[in-house]
């Protein structure tokens, strides 16, 4: 429904609600209680007096946050996360006295942050391997079929509609290679305090720095994480940021190199783009079937990856040990980056699970190029029929010139094999010309490329990450 408010299109038209959850207030919250769980968790079990009641009182309550107290009380503090404590404290009032404590604003803030990214990087990772398996199947089924290979989008030697397929596919590759870096070196924060001297702590456990640091290992295990980083100032660096959107990037240049040669694929009208039956394509001329959801990949992919420079930005001008210039910049750059990747690849497993594939117009256009490409096999024909090789490769040349012209200049068929046919030089029927033009023996080892690169290469990925669920997204829009 309408409203009367800016809402961004990412949430209302293009990301899953499964992402749009990990960047929820809700989520965020939750987790910052979590945090405090755990810290307080493990200041107790180290000595510090917190009792495993108060622990109890807190993890009963991570889900049960009141929102309207909380707003109340950051209106009156002008402070977010104290305004947190207080409305945790409210529900767990035994353990008030020692939530946040020896913690900085960032201990929550930042490690949410961090925690929020890797939970968010593993669904695009999951999203990333089903559109390879989807286009993993189509690669396979159409690894024989030959097509016009394309240079500078000129006509070249032709290659086959799975290997084309393999291309793309081999990019999103890569791009898990690079998420699940990201994802494996991810490290929390910790607990580093106001200038990353963890001095608080230091204070807390009256200076005994075995149990400053076993607080930051206990809480890093518990999120889920090997470690946190090994220095900072008040803040993870903001380098980590810039890292985890330049892996969205690549997804996004991948994805719109995909999109890209769809739409190139449907003016030629070789490969389509799934098109439902009440779809509009155009609101002036009801014949089109415009390639809108290869559009919108390219779309959302320019976003993805100029957003990038934002976080490039805010790295480099990080001042010292904390400045705030960065946290109005990633509230904002952050999640979008997410949510529009997120929103790509739904398309793009939409897309890459219903192509339409045309072979009677990929044959034609074949047809229409392959006496030139087949040449230089007539040539050779002729010369083992007693021609010679340099009188013959001159009139090829002629005879091709000519033949061009006739289709550019007039629009009409390619008339080349009658040309080199009636061409006594050759001494070669038009039947034996003919024989010359098996595609299948112009695409040479394309079939066996796919088969080996899905075999070697995608099987063993699909196998260790068990992707099994090939649904289809359906798309708002």
């Amino acid at each position: 429904m309408p409203t009367n408010t800016y809402e961004s299109p990412l949430s209302s038209r293009y990301a899953s609600d499964e992402m749009q959850y990990l960047f929820s207030a809700d989520n965020k919250f939750r987790t910052w209680r979590k945090l405090w769980v755990a810290l307080a968790r493990a200041e107790g079990e180290l000595g510090l007096g917190i009792t495993a009641e108060q622990v109890a009182e807190m993890e009963a309550h991570i889900e049960d946050i009141d929102y309207e107290y909380a707003a109340e009380m950051e209106k009156k503090l002008r402070h977010d996360v104290m305004a947190h404590v207080h409305a945790f404290g409210k529900v767990a009032p035994s353990a008030m006295p020692i939530i946040h404590l020896g913690a900085t604003s960032c201990y929550v803030g930042d490690n949410t942050d961090i925690i929020t990214m890797r939970d968010a990087l593993l669904l695009i990772r999951e999203k990333l391997l089903k559109a390879i398996a989807r286009l993993s199947t189509f690669a396979n089924e159409y690894k024989d079929v030959p097509t016009l290979g394309f240079t500078h989008f000129q006509s070249a030697q032709l290659t086959t509609v799975g290997k084309r397929a393999s291309l793309w596919i081999n990019e999103f590759l890569m791009d898990v290679g690079e998420v699940t870096r990201r994802i494996t070196t991810l490290r929390l924060l910790g607990n580093k305090g106001t200038t990353g001297t963890q001095a608080s702590f230091m204070e807390l456990f009256d200076g005994d720095h075995e149990r400053v640091k076993m607080l930051e290992e206990m809480i890093s295990s518990e999120m889920g994480f090997p470690g946190s980083v090994p220095v900072s100032g008040q803040t993870y660096s903001r380098k980590t940021d810039y890292m985890v959107l330049s892996s969205l990037s690549g997804i996004a240049q991948s994805a719109a190199k995909f999109a890209t040669d769809m739409r190139l694929l449907s003016h030629l009208k070789e490969l389509e783009e799934p098109f439902e039956a009440s779809q509009i394509g155009s609101s002036a001329m009801p014949y089109k079937r415009n390639p809108m959801r290869s559009e919108r990949i390219c779309s959302l992919a320019r976003y993805v990856m100029t957003d990038v420079m934002n976080a490039s930005m805010t790295s480099s001008n990080q001042w010292l040990e904390r400045t705030l210039d960065d946290s109005a910049n990633k509230r904002i750059s952050v999640p979008e980056a997410f949510l529009a990747t997120d929103a790509i690849l739904n398309i793009v497993i939409n897309v890459a699970s219903g192509i339409q594939v045309y072979p009677k117009v990929i044959a034609k256009h074949i047809a229409e190029e392959l006496p030139f490409m087949a040449t230089e096999n007539i040539m050779m024909r002729a010369v083992r029929n007693g021609g010679d090789r340099q009188v013959l490769h001159e009139a090829i040349r002629v005879h091709s010139r000519e033949a061009g012209a006739v289709v550019k200049e007039l629009g009409k068929p390619n008339d080349l094999v009658a040309r080199i046919a009636a061409d006594p030089l050759f001494g070669l029927t038009e039947e034996e010309i003919t024989a010359e033009l098996n595609p299948l023996s112009f695409i040479g080892r394309a079939p066996e490329q796919v088969s080996e690169f899905l075999q070697n290469d995608i099987a063993p990925l699909l196998n260790k990450y068990q992707v099994t669920d090939l649904s289809t997204p359906e798309l708002k829009v």
